[in-house]
């Protein structure tokens, strides 16, 4: 599939604020700075699409962008972010709950997770947490072209035995990089195969 439209719709802090209608919706989600904004951007092909931010944990709001004028592209907020206070944590866990658990349009959620980090407790938990909810969800290992030789598919591995403690079947996974486009084709091809679906029902 190839994205000829992305524009950006709305932002905003509340659910029942997103768009009407019910073109289906495919979600990114992540620790702060696990290069959300950039996969986005690489996966539509517009460098500013969605903002990065050298300050993680910038982006506190639901972002929407319509692709092909047929579905769209969710931007959550980011979530465990130390820095951030308290109040401003739970008001994210927030929007981030009411979005995942009462959007109805949402068809499946994208968990971004750094390839080159051992399994973090925040994202270990966050799935676990999604799957208590029956959430459909994919992984996507981001930032592939940094690490060289096979130490890509052996973390990758690692990442997947140590899921495999609590889940009988893996969720499907993706490896990307914003830099040298890889895993974009694998990743739009699998919207489209959902999409599809969808459209068959």
């Amino acid at each position: 599939m190839d994205i000829t439209s992305a524009e950006f719709v709305i932002s905003n802090s509340d659910v029942k604020k997103c768009p009407p209608g019910i073109l289906p919706e495919y979600a990114f989600i992540g620790r702060s700075n696990v290069g959300k904004s950039s996969l986005i951007n690489m996966l539509t092909g517009r460098k500013g699409l969605a903002m990065t931010s050298a300050t993680p944990g910038k982006t506190m709001l639901i972002n929407h962008f319509l692709i092909n004028k047929s579905w769209y592209i969710v931007d959550l907020p980011g979530y465990g972010y130390a820095r951030r206070g308290q109040k401003g944590k739970s008001q994210i866990q927030r929007i981030i709950e009411d979005y995942i658990l009462e959007r109805e349009q949402m068809t499946n959620l994208f968990v971004l997770i750094d390839s080159r980090l051992d399994p973090q407790v925040i994202d270990i938990e966050f799935m676990g947490w999604l799957g208590e909810h029956g959430i459909p969800f994919s992984i996507v290992f981001t930032k592939g072209d940094k690490l060289k030789g096979g130490r890509l598919n052996s973390n990758i591995q690692q990442y997947l035995k140590k899921l495999k403690e609590q889940w009988e079947e893996l969720p499907p996974y993706f490896m990307t990089s914003s830099e040298n486009r890889m895993g974009k084709k694998e990743l739009l091809d699998y919207i489209e195969s959902i999409n599809k679906e969808l459209n068959t029902k």
